[in-house]
């Protein structure tokens, strides 16, 4: 669950390639800080790196300042994780089952996550490089077992297409983000996840 929300590799897009690293940081920042929601589908693929395994999911994203997240896994089957504030919610419908958090710690989330909410600071936080291709990798300066490495696929605009993180195990999380719209207007009550009567409460995820 929460591997889901701590990710990011980024490719630059565009045919020239951005000057340097650190331009590319700076937009990519400058993009989020200039949003106060956005939609997105998304398509996620985790690499287990002990089993050679993949698992592919898909859904939609919405982001919200200050502190709020949701992404709803429509396939392979339905699953809800919402962060509203100090409340997380993973709720799973088809196990009846769900884990509720009324005291989570968003800052204990990686910027590799936070910068979609305009907290944290890439540059401070990562070494940033460009390799040939034109991929920004980014590695964080205080060493972090949720992101070993980072990479984005970033536009003109600075908005974050793909990405790629690969955590202290192996592991490898990839995300494409399509249909992306930002400042569309969000409620605070679209981050609002309603548990259904019996559902089953349960311990942390891991």
């Amino acid at each position: 669950m929460l591997a889901t929300l701590a990710l990011l590799a980024i490719t630059t897009a565009g045919p020239a390639g951005p000057p340097d690293a650190a331009a590319v940081v700076a937009r990519v920042q400058a993009f989020y800080d200039r949003t106060k929601d956005l939609t997105a589908r998304f398509q996620q693929t985790y690499t287990y790196s002990g089993f050679g395994r993949k698992q592919v999911s898909s859904g939609r994203l919405l982001v919200k300042k200050p502190g709020m997240m949701r992404w709803d896994y429509e396939e392979p089957e339905p699953k809800t994780v919402a962060v509203k504030g100090s409340r997380l919610v993973q709720l799973e419908p088809e196990e009846n089952q769900a884990y509720v958090d009324e005291k989570f710690d968003s800052s204990a989330l990686s910027a590799a996550v936070t910068f979609l909410l305009g907290k944290g600071d890439l540059a401070k936080e990562f070494t940033a490089s460009l390799d040939p291709g034109g991929a920004l990798l980014l590695v964080p300066r205080v060493m972090d077992p949720r992101v070993a490495s980072v990479a984005l696929t970033v536009g003109e605009d600075g908005r974050v297409t793909a990405t790629r993180v690969v955590d202290g195990s192996g592991n490898v999380n990839e995300i494409r983000f399509e249909d992306v719209k930002r400042n569309v207007g969000l409620a605070d009550a679209d981050f609002e996840v309603k548990l259904p009567a019996g559902v089953r409460r349960i311990a942390p995820p891991g």
